[in-house]
């Protein structure tokens, strides 16, 4: 693969680094069975993926801890769209539910997934905080082009451009959905205001019902401090190659709000606007204000 490094799959419009999708792996998710006891959990880009990866993986533990600690999070929870999903769905223990990734947009995986009673779970964070990440990202992961500046990385973002595609078009595309599919969404803001009540919903949600002593043993294992030190959670396994965290640490710093240390004025009112037009409409309502 390491070809692969620099290509680009073009995908329904969007860009999707080459070095992880390709048309063949891509064809295989959209043409997936899914089970009605999968449990799917949708993001775009850094958004809180790893960190309701571990969540996820914990609530279904029950109590054995060994996968949480000693398996990567992209096996325990592999995307469905990576060269690598075959082969990893193959080792999950097939006595417990899928637990499944994705990164792509509603019109990919919809029809596959009206068909079953599969659990969808989208977790949105603040657009302006998943566009710093993502900057950051970019900058760590050697799949994914250096960006020339902030000021471009921005324009990109709000016009759709970047690597997998428009923020605006995933999360209204994927939460228009919600009377079709089963589906619950959280935000990366309520996980960090309310961890505990929102590990409560999701459990709810799964029909997976945890008790004190459960919920306070995945609130231990899916603390920032305990994932960023983790191996097998922060992807210090993966080759500095591939992604090179002398560069910036894949698990950065976790918080919400980061987006004022980085934005000016006058990009944070070019975001508001493009927020604005794009999402009045929507019928959303989520967490933060912008505008």
């Amino acid at each position: 693969m390491a070809e692969r490094m620099h290509t680009v799959e073009v995908f329904e419009g969007v860009r999707l680094p080459g070095f992880i999708c390709t048309p063949e792996s891509l064809q295989t998710a959209c043409s997936f069975q899914f089970q009605d006891s999968d449990v799917l959990l949708v993001t775009f880009p850094k958004s809180g993926t790893t960190w309701v990866q571990q969540v996820l993986s914990l609530i279904f533990c029950e109590g054995h801890l060994w996968p949480v600690l000693h398996l990567p999070n992209w096996s325990r929870v592999p995307w469905m769209e990576q060269v690598s999903f075959s082969h990893l769905l193959s080792q999950l223990d097939p006595t417990r539910p899928r637990l499944l990734t994705t990164h792509l947009r509603a019109t990919a995986l919809a029809p596959a997934l009206r068909k079953s009673k599969t659990r969808v779970v989208y977790v949105a964070r603040n657009p302006k905080d998943v566009l710093v990440s993502f900057y950051h990202f970019h900058r760590v992961a050697n799949f994914l082009p250096d960006p020339s500046s902030f000021e471009d990385f921005l324009d990109e973002f709000l016009k759709g451009t970047g690597f997998f595609g428009s923020w605006f078009d995933h999360v209204k595309g994927w939460l228009g959905l919600q009377q079709d599919l089963n589906m619950l969404l959280i935000t990366y803001e309520e996980l960090h205001q309310d961890l505990r009540g929102t590990i409560r919903k999701l459990s709810n949600f799964l029909q997976h019902p945890l008790g004190p002593a459960e919920e306070d043993l995945i609130l231990e294992h899916c603390s920032f401090s305990f994932m960023s030190q983790s191996s097998v959670v922060n992807y210090s396994l993966v080759s500095t190659h591939i992604m090179d965290q002398s560069r910036g640490k894949f698990l950065r710093k976790g918080v919400v709000g980061d987006w004022r240390e980085h934005f000016t004025p006058e990009q944070d009112e070019k975001f508001n606007a493009v927020y604005q037009a794009k999402m009045k409409d929507s019928g959303l309502q989520f967490p933060w204000t912008i505008g």
